[in-house]
């Protein structure tokens, strides 16, 4: 397939995005703004120096400079104007349904009030929804690498907000960190009615994976990379039909993987597993969705039903009604029909 013929087919396909970070969807455009708004001096002299220091070596270094550039959220507005900016340039990508994390903990530690935060967040989701029809989905994430007590007050603090929050997460440092470590307040976030999500496999071990699904009880898992070490794991994930929020740029920028050509995602394709593609924190490795089915199907020489599968899974994993998910799904597949 051309270059641009691939792009243009990737362009139409209706997408929906269920691993995305709103806090790695920075633009650093966006941050010095927010940064010379709230009178905050960056590290960085200029957008292209700041733009200079997204080359990383690992999981940690993103997260190093991610937290940094979290610090000029500070008011409402600049909630607002992060997830807004994010939503307009997805919506210019197609994708019409967003499942979207925040890091409560990123903030609150800062002094960061969770209602400044989740408020903005929320009343440019609730915008999408009216003026673009991004239909959406908020979770809200736990940091591993702190205390599952500190995770336990931002459950606290998340319950006035409850109508507004559809799951919880578990992100940030993987290794050492294991999901177990946070099996309580998964147990109490269940019952508070949330669903329930966790990164794991992705720098983590395979066992990571296991404990996400079986002591934190998961119903999804985000990256998910390393399954295919363990043949009973993936059997276990095809039974449940467990599915996996892969994101390419991402694993490529933090040397996950050392080149596209290695993603995992065609081989888990075939044997069935639903794996789906995201963007995770687009500002911070080079691409939103659009780039992120791009350089994938280039790399691993996907073909149209593999790229259909792809968007027909993401619906399919989604945390939306099952009419939305057929209607969805019949929309993927009404695209694909045309271009023959």
């Amino acid at each position: 397939m051309e270059s641009t013929d691939l792009m243009n087919i990737i362009q139409g396909i209706p997408k929906a995005e269920l691993h995305l970070h709103i806090e790695g969807s920075f633009e650093p455009e966006l941050m010095f703004q927010i940064a010379e708004r709230n009178n905050i001096t960056l590290d960085y002299e200029s957008i292209d120096a700041l733009k200079k220091a997204y080359k990383f070596n690992n999981l940690q270094e993103f997260l190093d400079i991610y937290y940094t550039g979290a610090q000029v959220l500070l008011k409402e507005e600049d909630f607002y104007d992060l997830t807004w900016a994010y939503l307009t340039k997805v919506h210019s990508q197609n994708v019409v349904h967003v499942e979207v994390f925040f890091d409560p903990q990123t903030h609150t530690e800062r002094g960061v009030d969770f209602k400044v935060a989740i408020t903005g967040i929320y009343k440019a989701l609730e915008k999408a929804k009216e003026e673009l029809h991004i239909s959406y989905r908020l979770i809200m994430s736990y940091l591993r690498h702190m205390t599952e007590e500190e995770a336990f007050k931002t459950l606290e603090e998340s319950l006035p907000f409850k109508d507004w929050i559809h799951g919880v997460g578990l992100d940030s440092s993987e290794l050492g960190n294991p999901p177990s470590k946070f099996k309580e307040v998964f147990k109490a976030s269940a019952a508070q009615g949330y669903k329930l999500v966790a990164h794991a496999g992705e720098e983590g071990p395979a066992d990571y994976i296991w404990e996400a699904l079986d002591i934190l009880n998961v119903v999804r898992i985000d990256h998910g990379n390393r399954c295919l070490s363990d043949d009973a794991l993936v059997e276990r994930l095809l039974k449940e039909n467990m599915a996996l929020t892969l994101c390419p740029l991402s694993n490529l920028e933090l040397k996950v993987i050392d080149k596209l050509e290695d993603h995992p995602v065609a081989k888990m394709l075939d044997k069935g597993i639903l794996a789906t593609i995201h963007s995770d924190d687009p500002a911070y490795f080079g691409g939103y969705m659009n780039e992120n089915y791009y350089e994938t199907a280039k790399a691993l020489n996907l073909t149209k039903d593999q790229l259909q599968q792809l968007a027909i899974n993401a619906f399919e994993a989604s945390w939306l009604s099952d009419n939305d998910k057929k209607k969805h799904i019949t929309d993927v597949k009404n695209y694909f029909l045309s271009l023959n």
